[in-house]
């Protein structure tokens, strides 16, 4: 039974045979005896029943006439193909079926008796444009794209659903308009694909009850569950290698342009970041935002006009613009349609990807031309968004899945030399658990093996950041006094005098010397009391005084609250010198693994130190020899004077010019080390290498002995020992590495002023030499070494 009310709809429901019964009238006249005959037989049957030919509304004449309207449709629902084809009679985008094969009735049969025949997502609103849609192509020659698939989901006889296309011949209807239709024109049609959503708008142009569709239409089905399910299973696993390819978007954009039947069509993708409300570039090829342009990230509600930010973001629906240079000229050049202006955009269409009430990105579809994309055939998408969907998530799991990988190598990674171990303790986790015991992971410690340490320190840091803060608090005081002795001129109140004179203390108080807690104070003085003060100012009527007080804000950094010029030069000096330099030493670590294999590990902090342990332990299978000592010792010094280089060819560039200072510990006694699940990082093990901790953490700190110079300076290597051997093998690299322009050839040998715990330590100062040129690419072995001391 019909489920539409055609009483509100723009076409008005006639059902009738005419169309058919005329090709009959031809027939009649045929030469042919059998076929004239025939032909009489379904006209004399129709002949007392002229509403058959003249249409009728009352869909209980379907059950009057049961008998002679399958006489009429004997031809066209052959018992030959009965029991084969999926075919009925019916109305068009309706559930109404008046005839149909023995097929189609077994199908419904083996549904069960409380199942109701629907078409899949139909809603009255939707009929209405439907509806509309057809009056504008048939009757008044618009061309516009309103196909799209229909199906009917059935169950079978056991439950399972299938799934059915609906194709429907419409060689037997007739339009007819009635007295309430209007003329359109190209304007009429150009506000209503701008207003897909607006159903007031369609019943003003195409005003129900305009036009009369007389006849039926047969429908031919489908079973297309197989591809259902194909296309089900796709949905799940497209595009899962699609951050590979380069010609991901293009292919993407030709797959478009075929379901859309249009030539222009590109698409693109934003991912949306909830966190910040704000649209960011998807960083795969190929992929360019047009909402973006250039830029990296932008707010939504910058980049969105309220109509647009509404659609996409709160209703998660489409959103199209079907002529974007006459939005553009409304909105006066406003986002989003500047930008699609900029790209040479004259249509598109934003939808948004969302799983469920999770906004993930929006895809962007846009043609070079007016009206090809718009709020008609947006509603195409509803078929395909779920394949999106699951590629958009699919590429999220991936992306989570890349950054959890480079956060374990960063920060808490497995080194490939160790990893053997881990591996071997993760299937005894296993067996444990797969038993019923409780397993437990167990601690891995590596004995016997022999430790290197360095680092390239940067010097006085402490002061250098101090000397940002206090320029940046000093500067946003000033300003702020600035705007109080403005407020002052006008309005001669205590309170501003008052709050001034703290000013001027706190000023005072950070002019010599930056406390430990003043700039916290400061910071709590601005926000608790100065920020109010600037909020009740700004309503003033001054706009000389609204004008200093904007300013200042605009001078506030988000993410510190405060001014944030000098800082930022701290930081960012501080940071490209910790990338420089981790870079250099990274890359070379992967030679000196080739020369044996060996645990290392590096983190940043006001520069790069670095830890490495080498020994049978680590490499069990492999034949160690102390000359692997020897050799990433000469690597060591080599690569951190490489190191040195580089912040030397930075330095210049830097908006803070940072000095450093290197130092290299020599540790002749091997050790054990143990993996600390709880900071997920190797430790020394045991209270007698608990030594080796110490002296790492006091040396950078240390005096040469009898004087008050730090033991580490700019420009020299310095190699801290204990041992006479250590003192003597040292120098032939560093003689060596001189004749190869790593040093100058200046070496000092001090004593260290005595640490707590820790005494008899030397050190040699060797001067670096610097140059412009790339540092070299061959690194020096020990070999190399005796080669040339045997010359």
């Amino acid at each position: 039974m019909s489920l539409t009310n055609y009483e509100n709809m723009p076409i008005q429901r006639l059902i009738s045979f005419n169309k058919l019964l005329e090709y009959y009238d031809g027939l009649a006249k045929s030469e042919d005896p059998f076929l004239a005959a025939k032909a009489k037989r379904v006209l004399d049957a129709q002949a007392p029943f002229p509403e058959l030919r003249d249409g009728f509304e009352d869909l209980n004449l379907l059950d009057t006439y049961k008998e002679v309207i399958g006489i009429i449709l004997e031809d066209t629902f052959s018992d030959v193909l009965s029991s084969n084809e999926i075919k009925t009679a019916s109305w068009p985008y309706d559930n109404l079926v008046f005839n149909s094969s023995k097929r189609f009735k077994d199908i419904l049969k083996n549904a069960g008796p409380g199942f109701e025949l629907k078409i899949r997502n139909q809603e009255e609103d939707f009929n209405y444009i439907m509806a509309a849609v057809v009056v504008l192509n048939f009757h008044y020659g618009f061309k516009l794209d309103f196909t799209r698939p229909y199906f009917y989901d059935i169950p079978n006889a056991e439950g399972v659903m299938h799934h059915y296309r609906i194709l429907y011949n419409a060689d037997f209807l007739e339009l007819i308009p009635t007295d309430k239709a209007k003329p359109l024109t190209q304007d009429d049609v150009d506000d209503l694909l701008e207003n897909y959503d607006n159903i007031e708008l369609w019943r003003e142009k195409v005003p129900p009850g305009s036009f009369i569709s007389k006849g039926f239409v047969i429908s031919n089905m489908f079973d297309v569950t197989a591809e259902h399910s194909i296309s089900e299973i796709k949905s799940s696993l497209i595009a899962a290698d699609k951050r590979k390819s380069d010609s991901f978007m293009e292919h993407l954009s030709e797959t478009f342009r075929s379901f859309f039947r249009i030539k222009n069509i590109q698409s693109s993708f934003v991912a949306y970041n909830a966190k910040e409300n704000q649209f960011e570039q998807v960083h795969s090829n190929g992929i360019n935002s047009v909402l973006l342009n250039d830029q990296e990230t932008g707010k939504c509600e910058n980049i969105l006009c309220s109509s647009s930010y509404g659609t996409l973001l709160e209703d998660k629906t489409y959103f199209a613009v079907s002529d974007v240079d006459k939005y553009f000229t409304m909105s006066k050049g406003a986002a989003p349609y500047k930008n699609l202006k900029q790209a040479g955009i004259k249509s598109a269409i934003l939808a948004p990807i969302a799983d469920g009430d999770t906004l993930l990105g929006v895809l962007e579809l846009t043609s070079t031309k007016k009206n090809e994309l718009n709020s008609v055939n947006a509603t195409k998408l509803d078929d395909i968004m779920p394949f999106i969907v699951s590629a958009v998530l699919r590429s999220k799991i991936e992306e989570a899945n890349l950054i959890d990988a480079i956060i374990q190598h960063e920060c808490t990674s497995v080194h490939p030399a160790v990893h053997w171990r881990f591996e071997e303790e993760a299937k005894l986790f296993i067996k444990d658990d797969l038993q019923g015991l409780q397993p437990t992971f167990k601690e891995i410690v590596f004995k016997d093996v022999y430790p290197l340490y360095g680092q390239i320190d940067i010097k006085n840091s402490s002061q250098a950041r101090n000397t940002a803060i206090q320029r940046d608090l000093t500067i946003q005081l000033s300003v702020i006094k600035s705007i109080l002795l403005k407020v002052q001129e006008t309005k001669k109140l205590p309170f501003y005098e008052e709050l001034t004179f703290r000013v001027d203390n706190h000023i005072d108080d950070i002019k010599e010397m930056l406390h430990t807690n003043s700039e916290q104070a400061i910071f709590k003085f601005v926000n608790e009391e100065i920020a109010p003060v600037f909020a009740h100012l700004k309503k003033s009527e001054s706009k000389e005084l609204l004008q200093q007080i904007i300013s200042y804000e605009a001078s506030i950094d988000s993410g510190t609250d405060s001014f944030y010029d000098h800082r930022k030069n701290y930081d960012e000096s501080v940071m490209r010198i910790n990338k420089k330099l981790a870079k250099v030493i990274d890359q070379r670590q992967e030679q000196a693994q080739e020369m044996f294999p060996h645990y290392f590990e590096r983190y940043k902090t006001d520069g790069v130190e670095h830890n490495m342990y080498i020994g049978d332990a680590i490499v069990p299978n492999d034949s160690f020899d102390p000359i692997y000592i020897n050799n990433l010792r000469l690597w060591q010094l080599q690569v951190m004077c490489e190191m040195e280089n580089v912040h030397y060819n930075l330095k210049p560039k830097l908006d803070i010019p940072l000095d450093v200072a290197s130092l290299i510990l020599v540790y002749n006694t091997s050790l054990s080390i143990r993996f600390r699940l709880d900071e997920k990082r190797f430790d020394v093990d045991g209270t007698y290498n608990a030594r080796y901790e110490i002296i790492k953490k006091r040396i950078d700190k240390s005096f040469v002995k009898g004087t008050n110079e730090r033991l580490t300076q700019p420009g020299k290597m310095v190699v801290v020992y204990s041992q006479k051997s250590d003192e003597l093998e040292y120098l032939r690299y560093i003689k060596f590495l001189k004749s190869k322009g790593y040093f100058t050839g200046k070496v000092e040998i001090v004593e260290l002023e005595g640490l707590q715990g820790v005494s008899g330590l030397k050190a040699i100062r060797a001067d670096i030499l610097y140059t412009t040129d790339a540092a070299p690419e061959e690194t020096y072995t020990y070999e190399d070494l005796m080669v040339e001391l045997k010359a």
